[in-house]
């Protein structure tokens, strides 16, 4: 029986994307922000999305270096997690509180964590959906351009992924919600999408460079031309 490869980086990465994905689904999801941009006016963006795309980023170098397989594991494992905190916030936010709690800190903590379902099944959703476009489509561009051209990929897996998490978890989430109306619904969502994509260009020069350090430490670059794709699949290899 042949044993399967151990490779000295991927565990971190798996443990840093992981992180990533849950500190940009629970701290950054409630606030929204803008910047005044000449001849534009205000850009209505919501502050999560300044670290979310470094899932992306991570999942990027995953495929690129380790392949679709492995980095299947990893969203399955980042889809753990999400389902395991929302959880936890819906308990902690559920259990009585003693009385010695202040009700202003009682308010706060059921304000930040306090999910709705809409919030959870967007992001759940989201999340899973958009991860596997990313890392489908970055496999499929590696093998045809048989390796060339990493910009390619990186940003093209990003404007696909991120377009179906995009058009899944701000509808799902804030559509017809109180306080969020139709336009700015639309305008964050798609304030968002652009800043995902430009943040992905924006990190390409730093991409090359990790891609290229990890497939020389690992001596493993994957090339995904007879893998099964599908995502409900733990196969490696």
């Amino acid at each position: 029986m042949e044993s399967v490869r151990q490779y000295k980086y991927f565990d971190f990465i798996m443990a840093a994307f992981v992180t990533v994905l849950l500190c940009a689904n629970l701290i950054g999801v409630h606030k929204v922000s803008s910047v005044d941009l000449p001849f534009y006016g205000p850009y209505i963006f919501g502050t999560g999305v300044l670290f979310f795309p470094l899932s992306y980023l991570f999942g990027d170098i995953l495929t690129e270096v380790y392949g679709y397989a492995r980095s299947r594991k990893v969203i399955w494992a980042g889809f753990g997690a999400l389902i395991f905190a929302s959880l936890m916030a819906l308990a902690v936010t559920n259990i009585p509180p003693a009385a010695t709690m202040k009700p202003e800190n009682i308010e706060a903590v059921n304000l930040i964590f306090g999910q709705t379902w809409r919030i959870v099944l967007a992001s759940l959703t989201a999340f899973w959906l958009g991860e596997f476009v990313n890392s489908f489509v970055l496999a499929k561009l590696k093998v045809l351009t048989n390796g060339r051209f990493l910009w390619i990929r990186t940003i093209g897996s990003t404007i696909a992924g991120e377009a179906v998490d995009s058009m899944i978890f701000y509808p799902i989430a804030f559509l017809g919600a109180p306080g969020w109306s139709t336009e700015q619904v639309i305008s964050v969502m798609i304030g968002n999408y652009i800043i995902k994509v430009l943040w992905e260009v924006l990190a390409t020069p730093f991409t090359y460079k990790i891609v290229a350090f990890l497939k020389r430490a690992e001596h493993e670059d994957y090339f995904d031309r007879n893998t099964n794709f599908n995502p409900f699949s733990l196969e490696v290899r």
